[in-house]
Order: C-alpha cells, then structure tokens, then sequence
C-alpha cells in the first residue's frame, strides 16, 4: 500500500490494516518521496505490483487556441474516476484474495469505475447508491457485474451504509490511493504541453479526489524540478452545492437548501475532504460557483463543437467564461451519454 500520514495524528501509515482511514480515524494524505520519472505508469506508482488495465489510454488535449479541452471521459467507463479505481484496485491485489468483497458509496461515475476495475480485479463488488442517482448510470455498474444497494436518506447516510457493510470499505474519497492515481492526469497535462504546466486549469469539484488528485501532481513535478510553478487552480461548483467556494470566499452556504442542479455528479454537500480542499485552493487558485443556466449553455456549446459531455464537465467552460482570458485547460471529466437530458429542476422555495 502507499505510504501515507494521518492529518489528524500525524501518524504515518505503512501497512494494510482493513480500513481506509488511520487508526484514529483521521484522513490519510499520500506521502510522495520520490522523483518523478518518465517513462511507464507504474514508474510513478511504486507501491503497486501488479497493474490492472482496462486499456487506459493518454486522453487527448485539444487545442482551441487559449482554452485546451482534456478529454479525460476517454477513459475505459467515460470517467476521469478511472484514474483513481486504477491505482486504488490494483494496490488492493496484493492485499485482498479473489472473490473478496469490497464496498462503495457513489452517485454513478465512480460506481461504474470501482465496478469495472473491481470485476476485473476479481473481486465481488457492491456499490450504495442514493435513490435519487440516475438510471444511466445504475445501469452502467450493474453491467460490470456489481450489486446496487439503494439507500434511502441523505448522502452521508448512503457512505455510513457501505463503510458499516462486510467486506472492504473501498471508498473513493477516503482511500489515499484513489487520490493518488489522479497524479497522472497532472502528468500527462504536462508533457502534453510540451513540458510544462499551464496558466490555469478548472476542475468540477464535488468530494475533492480530482482537485486534490490534480495538485498532488503538479506538486511532485514542481518539487521535483520538472518545472518551477503550480498552474492556477480553479475550483468549480454549482450554486446548489458549493461548501468550497463558501469556505474558500467567506459566503454562507446551506448544505440543507432545497436547489437541485443539472450537475449531478456534484453532490457532496459535507465533503469529508473538506479542509484538505480548501487549504489547496487558497494556496494554487481560487473558487467559481455557476448556476444552472451557464451550466447548460456551456454545454450546448461543447456540444456544438462536437464534444459531449455531463452537466458537470460543462462547469469548467461555465467558469471559464466569467473570468478574464488567459491560458488555460478545463478538464472535461465525464461522458455526455451518462447524462443525455437534464433532470427537472427544483428551484429554492
């Protein structure tokens, strides 16, 4: 397993103990001691032994003149979350025999994604869903093979369920590996551009495992001198659901409001990676909330230009265009087949 050190205690954690979070209960942040390296994926991620592929590929970065599009849905289950299942399924394998279970709490990607790669990995999968998740993507994990486990009640309700259930907690948001493999998508952003990084990069946010995934990586360029500065980092969320961009511009946010979003992949209301966030983006970037009707006609307009994605990738270009121009890459993070019409909207009451 990574070598990782606990935010609470401060306690570094080196050996696998069938639970995802430090013995006292604190989030486990990824150690990163070595020098980048060039070359094949399993260079940068020395705890694993042995890779599960679903035939990864480097995702494209278009060039629209000062905005360049990563195409990061060009991935095995059309989610970015594929970065995180990868690097997190395959450090499970030296650790968990064949057949084991091992459970998850997700809105639909990374359902999907931890499916795919825990089937192929051999595991038996079940994955708790709230009941408002969309059929689409319901329908995309049980065809992986895995067992939907419906919970009634709210989000944190849904994550209670799976981590109390037998078998291994295999959280997205709490274990450090998944974290850790988005690394690579700084990676490739990198030597994409020909070496270095770029003015700014968007990120959707939701849970935080992109955004937090992201800066690790250009941290570990930076600290090993592939390159001498972090990009700015923006933070994108919706106005139903924004307790980072609250935290991070000093607004009020009511996790309990009654606004729905077309964006439903960005759900987190209470972030358990919370601090962690918000620390990250005061130091690299800042915060954007966009509302609904940005969100659509951001989308509208990818489409146009013949790349369909999720209401929440659409974010990225929502943001984008209330800010003055300058270099940038929005990462488009999810397939538009997952969510092909909007939902209904549920304005505030």
């Amino acid at each position: 397993m990574i070598r990782s050190i606990c935010i609470s205690c401060g306690k570094e954690k080196t050996e696998f103990n069938y639970k995802p979070v430090c013995d006292c209960g604190g989030i486990l942040v990824p150690k990163i001691d070595f020098r980048y390296r060039e070359g094949k994926y399993i260079s940068n991620y020395p705890y694993i032994e042995k890779e599960i592929t679903l035939g990864e590929v480097e995702t494209p970065l278009v060039d629209m003149g000062n905005i360049k599009l990563k195409l990061d849905y060009y991935s095995p289950t059309f989610s970015y979350k594929d970065r995180g299942s990868k690097a997190l399924i395959s450090s499970l394998l030296s650790h968990l025999p064949r057949g084991y279970t091992i459970n998850e709490d997700s809105s639909g990607n990374a359902g999907s994604s931890i499916s795919a790669y825990g089937s192929a990995a051999g595991f038996k999968v079940n994955i708790f869903v709230p009941e408002s998740v969309r059929a689409e993507k319901t329908r995309q994990i049980e065809a992986y093979g895995a067992e939907i486990k419906i919970i009634k009640g709210t989000r944190t309700q849904v994550q209670e369920a799976a981590a109390i259930s037998p078998g291994y907690y295999a959280s997205h948001v709490l274990n450090p590996e998944f974290r850790d493999g988005i690394r690579e998508l700084s990676y490739e952003i990198f030597r994409q551009l020909g070496h270095r990084v770029p003015g700014r990069i968007f990120l959707p946010v939701s849970a935080g495992t992109l955004l937090l995934g992201v800066i690790s990586g250009f941290e570990h360029l930076m600290n090993s001198g592939e390159t001498e500065r972090m990009p700015e980092v923006v933070a994108v969320q919706t106005e139903a659901v924004c307790p980072l961009c609250a935290a991070v511009n000093g607004f009020t946010y009511d996790k309990n409001n009654n606004i729905n979003s077309v964006a439903d992949a960005l759900i987190s209301r209470e972030p358990l990676l919370l601090n962690l966030m918000v620390e990250g983006v005061k130091r690299y970037g800042r915060c954007v909330v966009v509302s609904d009707d940005e969100i659509i006609r951001a989308r509208q307009e990818l489409a146009r230009k013949g790349f369909y994605v999720e209401y929440s990738s659409a974010t990225v270009l929502a943001a984008y265009k209330k800010m003055d121009e300058k270099e940038s890459v929005l990462v488009l993070t999810g397939n538009g087949l997952k969510t092909p019409q909007a939902p209904m909207i549920s304005h505030r009451q």
